[in-house]
């Protein structure tokens, strides 16, 4: 009889990050087409704080696992499973269900799909932060939208860890990146990431500003995980034929409809998951091949803001609702006990 037992941070009711706790559960062997991780560093999302507080796509059945993204060390493998071995260095790419195989655990099981071999030199913590922040920006940017060297995209919220993603993969494309941000204290920060321009949102106009810098022409593309009244302003900000993209919803009001300046300037709005890409086989298997190369190269490093021992979850979880960080949030696992 298996009596080994592994640490998994659970919450049991919808709510703040109090409900978040550590459970002892038994530790499940890996079924068919599954690994076993021994987890040494975790990825932090705002999706997980949204599945936390019941707003995100899948419904958490409480009790509820949650977590994307983790880091670790290969230590069993079910039936079927190639292309892994015992020992591998890997992390986690977000192609499951959180309530049914989330991440937050000393050791957690994963389907095969959704594992990626570690870059070239890079340690967990790093590798623990590239997958949903890379592949929901190479999603919009380069498989859907298909950004051309010296277009213009407005990236909206771009301190975040997928607004730096997107930055760094605007970048390398050669396009031209305006990047938006409430208060002075990341401006720099967005400047060292790549950004040509940052729009300080708060004392400038968004509108007048991004028109100001493409000299009356628009955006060719905008990124954008806010909508909400927003919205109307990034229809102004956009050129003709331009598209947007939304990612999210952090802002809680009504998204409405920019009808007359999408008809007036024949605007493509949509929504979009980095779930078109993990749950198309050929699509995920391009993103990793993609991004790999990048990440190999050096071409794109990944940004850790703070780093939190596992018993401080919820600390983690309140620091990212604070929207304090810039660039990725990660927990270290070697700290439990």
């Amino acid at each position: 009889m298996n009596t080994a037992k592994t640490k998994v941070i659970r919450f049991h009711q919808i709510g703040d990050a109090s409900n978040l706790r550590i459970d002892s559960l038994p530790l499940a062997k890996p079924k068919e087409n599954e690994l076993q991780i021994k987890v040494e560093a975790i990825g932090l999302n705002r999706a997980e704080v949204m599945f936390r507080e019941g707003a995100y796509l899948e419904t958490p059945e409480l009790p509820s696992r949650l977590g994307y993204e983790a880091a670790g060390i290969v230590e069993a493998i079910g039936k079927n499973v190639q292309g892994f071995s015992i020992g591998d260095q890997v992390s986690t790419v977000p192609a499951f269900s959180m309530g049914e195989y989330g991440v937050y655990a000393e050791r957690a099981v994963v389907p095969v799909h959704a594992v990626a071999k570690a870059p070239e030199g890079f340690n967990s913590k790093q590798s623990a932060a590239i997958w949903m922040q890379y592949i929901t920006a190479y999603g919009a940017i380069i498989d859907i939208a298909q950004l051309k060297q010296g277009q213009y995209i407005l990236i909206t919220a771009a301190s975040s860890s997928v607004g730096v993603a997107a930055i760094h993969l605007a970048k390398h494309l050669g396009a031209r990146i305006i990047a938006t941000t409430r208060g002075s204290s990341k401006i720099s920060f967005l400047q060292e990431q790549g950004a040509d321009h940052v729009i300080q949102t708060d004392v400038e106009d968004l509108v007048a500003e991004t028109m100001r810098i493409t000299q009356q022409r628009g955006v060719e593309l905008v990124f954008d995980p806010i909508g909400g009244p927003l919205v109307s302003q990034l229809a102004e900000a956009s050129a003709q034929g331009a598209r947007i993209i939304e990612y999210g919803a952090l802002d809680d009001e009504p998204t409405p409809f920019p009808l007359f300046t999408a008809l007036a300037k024949g605007l493509v709005i949509q929504g979009y998951t980095l779930f078109e890409i993990t749950q198309n086989e050929e699509k995920l298997a391009a993103a990793k091949t993609y991004l790999l190369d990048l990440f190999n190269s050096g071409a794109a490093l990944p940004v850790i803001d703070k780093v939190f021992p596992f018993e401080e979850m919820q600390e983690a979880h309140r620091y990212m609702e604070s929207n304090q960080q810039m660039g990725k949030i990660v927990v270290d696992v070697s700290t439990a006990n």
